[in-house]
Order: C-alpha cells, then structure tokens, then sequence
C-alpha cells in the first residue's frame, strides 16, 4: 500500500483545497492529511485564520479523499510523521516547490499544481476592513505597525484635534497617513475606527462614533465612568456594532493558555493572585499623565484583568492605597477580597518592582515572570518540584496584531469578544471610577 501525506490550514474552505486533496489522493493509496492548529499557525505568522481547527478539519473530511487526519503542532513534525506512519510520498502545492525538498531523505516529494485565481488569503481579502483613527498618541506608531502582520485591514486615514497636543508627542508616521478634516469625513470613508485619544475625550468621541454606525476599537482604560460605560455598551449592542478595548493581553495566545489551565484545577483552588506592573517614565511622566492620569488609570486595567479572569467579579471589597507626588498617584496597591481568595496588584508609572504575577492554588502556583502583560512562558510549581511544567508560546511583535486580528474576527462574526468581553469592560470601569471617587482610598503623600 503506498501512503501520501500533505499538510495544510484549510481555512475557508474552496476549490483549491479540493482539488490538491484529490491530485493528492490519486498519488496513492492511502491519504493522511495533516491540518496545522492554531497556535502553529500563529507561530508560522498566519494570524487570520477564520474558522477553528474542528471546522478545518471538518472540511477536510467532508471531501471524502482524507483516509485519516492529523494535527500539525511544530515545526519538525513533517520528518516525524513521515517516518512515524512510513509515509511514501509527502506532497504540497506548488507555490511551495524546492521548500520541502530537504524530505527527500525520507520519501519522494511532489508539487501539485495549484487552482489558479483562488486562495483563502483572496477571500479574506475580498472584505477588506477600512480602519480609520482619531488621535495620534505614540502609540499609533506600533498599531501602524502592527497592521503589516494582519491581512484584510485597509488603514485609509486619520483625524486628529490638534488644540491642546504637543506636537513633540505627535507619531512620527502620522503626517504620512491621508489627514480627514472631521470625524464625519472619517466615517463615511470607514467600516471601523481605533481611538488612542486621552482618557478624558475618549467617551464623547465614542459616543459620536457609535452614532455613525462604526465598529470601535479604543485603547485602554475603556472609561472612568460606569454610568457612560452601560449607555455606550448598551448602544453598540443595539446597533449591532463591535466596541472593544484594546488591552494586548487579553487577546495573547499564552496569557489565554494560562487563564484556562489556571481554571482547569491543576493548582486546585485558586486562592490568590498577585499581579506587578510598574514603570519609570522620567520624562515621560508628565505625558502619560496627561493621557490617563496615575498609576491606577494608567496600568490598573492589566492586573485587573488578570485578577477578574481568574478570580471572577464577585468581591467582597475593594481597597486602594496610592503614593502620591503633586497630586498624581506614582505607586499604588490594589486590593480585592473574595468570599474564598483574594487579589492584589502593584503598579507604578515613576517606580520600579519586579513585574511579575503569582497565581496561588490549593495543590501548586503558576509563576509568570516579567514582564507578564506580555506572557510568552510561564510554569507550573508543586512541593514535588518533579511534578513541575512550563509552557512556552511567542509573544509576537508589540502584541497589537492580536487585538486587531480579534476585532476583525469579531465584526465577521458579529459578536463579542469572549477575551475582553463587556461584562470585562464594565467590571474595570467599576473599579476604575471606585478610584476616582476615592472610595476606600488610603492616600500616602
């Protein structure tokens, strides 16, 4: 019996995709098809899969030509396969002639003609999502960035009030962008807009936006203001419109990993998180300040993040102790008691400690080392340090490109991100505005 083995996504299934399958199963007599998972698809910079590896493989197996299917998780594992199932011929399309060549030690190697004038990369092109941005805080420079790694997003221009900006903060790629003389003119060019404007502007300008009917992705804290947060929230689900924050965390690979196996009960009960975010701007300070405020505005929603993942909403109480010089909170705790466990987080904009996270459980911890906002390895630790494990995923680039690819996956789908979910968004703001009320607030000066 000769056996054939090829790989791929299979994402969007098409004509393409069938036709390589069936030259692919004429090779032979015997077909394994292997279909990458997603976090190999991330690791080889495909971040646009649409649909989930159970579909792919759903597709594959709908055509009838797949004698059996296999996952394809690391790089190497086309040797051990071929090897492991005593392969025959390995075959791929042809836009990939000479690459695999090196397979030849192991078997024979076939290019298959490709289906001209189709590709899953053409389809999710075919729908293009046109961004537009209001503001241009530094920031803009890595989204701009970003953008390059995330195809079927059209970045078409930007809209910015100059009055009360220092132009030393302006992007250094924002006078290349095409330059919008209202937020009207941007909307009627857009299908979604990002907003990096400061703290204080940002819920009247995504009050406008949602009026034009645009998907909003807006940079963090969402809002300091609970009351706003339920009337924008509200309007964008009415209007069946996609509002997100953009907090790079929650949509990174690793930090979603380890949230689920925290969850999954291999520390046991999970009875403490202590998550550190601290930063010394220096000069930087007064501009940061002048973008969202203190330590609390300016970091809290990280940590926060982690704690509401991990712990849930239900506290029992909320307490804040900040360090303050000219009114600004520099250093600040955060403190949440559950009826069970507990929370904490330090964060800082003009002092340093080590940013790392401790999640504490009843059998074991998890140690994120710093800095954890951008997880790409994190381990399990028991008393028996045998029974220890660590996990490694790659954090890609600035992280951006993993909110982008979720806004974009969400407005497709027209749902909400599960990631950072409303109920997420509003339970931050919650804890935001308790800080602004000064509500249980302990002030060291």
């Amino acid at each position: 019996m000769k056996k054939v083995i090829t790989y791929g996504t299979y994402d969007l299934f098409h004509e393409g995709h069938y036709n390589l399958l069936k030259n692919a199963k004429s090779l032979g007599d015997y077909l394994i098809v292997g279909v990458t998972s997603d976090y190999f698809d991330r690791l080889r910079g495909k971040f646009n899969v649409r649909e989930s590896l159970m579909q792919r493989i759903e597709n594959v197996r709908a055509t009838g030509f797949a004698d059996e299917i296999i996952v394809e998780e690391y790089f190497g594992q086309k040797i051990d396969d071929i090897r492991k199932f005593n392969i025959d011929i390995f075959t791929v399309g042809s836009d990939w002639k000479g690459y695999f060549d090196y397979l030849h030690e192991y078997c024979e190697v076939h290019y298959l003609p490709r289906t001209d004038g189709i590709s899953s990369t053409q389809i999710r092109n075919s729908n293009t999502l046109k961004l537009g941005i209001i503001g241009n805080e530094k920031v803009l420079d890595r989204l701009l960035d970003e953008c390059t790694f995330v195809t079927g997003i059209e970045v078409v221009g930007a809209f910015t009030d100059l009055k009360g900006y220092d132009l030393e903060y302006r992007s250094k790629k924002f006078s290349s962008l095409k330059q919008y003389d209202s937020i009207e003119a941007l909307i009627d060019s857009t299908d979604a807009i990002y907003i990096n404007l400061p703290l204080s502007e940002r819920d009247a300008i995504i009050d406008k936006v949602l009026d034009g009917k645009r998907h909003i992705l807006t940079e963090f804290p969402f809002s300091t203001s609970v009351l706003k947060t339920k009337e924008l929230l509200n309007k964008a689900k009415d209007n069946n419109l996609i509002l997100m924050e953009g907090l790079k965390t929650a949509y990174a690979p690793a930090f979603t990993k380890m949230i689920a196996i925290a969850r999954s009960g291999q520390i046991g009960k999970l009875l403490n998180v202590e998550a550190n975010f601290t930063q010394v701007l220096g000069e930087e300070l007064s501009n940061q300040v002048r973008i969202a405020g203190g330590s609390v505005l300016s970091l809290g929603a990280y940590p926060l993040l982690a704690i509401f993942k991990l712990l849930g909403f239900n506290y029992k109480k909320l307490d804040f102790v900040s360090y303050k010089q000219n009114g600004v909170d520099i250093l600040s705790k955060i403190n949440l008691i559950y009826e069970e466990s507990m929370g904490s987080a330090t964060i800082a904009i003009n002092a340093k400690a080590e940013g790392d996270m401790v999640v504490s459980g009843s059998k074991g911890y998890i140690y994120v080392p710093a800095p954890w906002w951008k997880t790409e390895y994190f381990e399990l630790r028991f008393e028996d340090a045998n029974k220890n494990q660590k996990y490694f995923y790659k954090f890609e680039g600035e992280g951006l490109r993993y909110e982008l690819i979720e806004f974009q996956k969400c407005i497709n789908d027209g749902v909400e991100s599960f990631l950072m979910s409303h109920s997420d968004i509003l339970e931050e703001v919650k804890v935001l505005e308790a800080y602004t009320n000064e509500h249980n607030v302990t002030i060291i000066v």
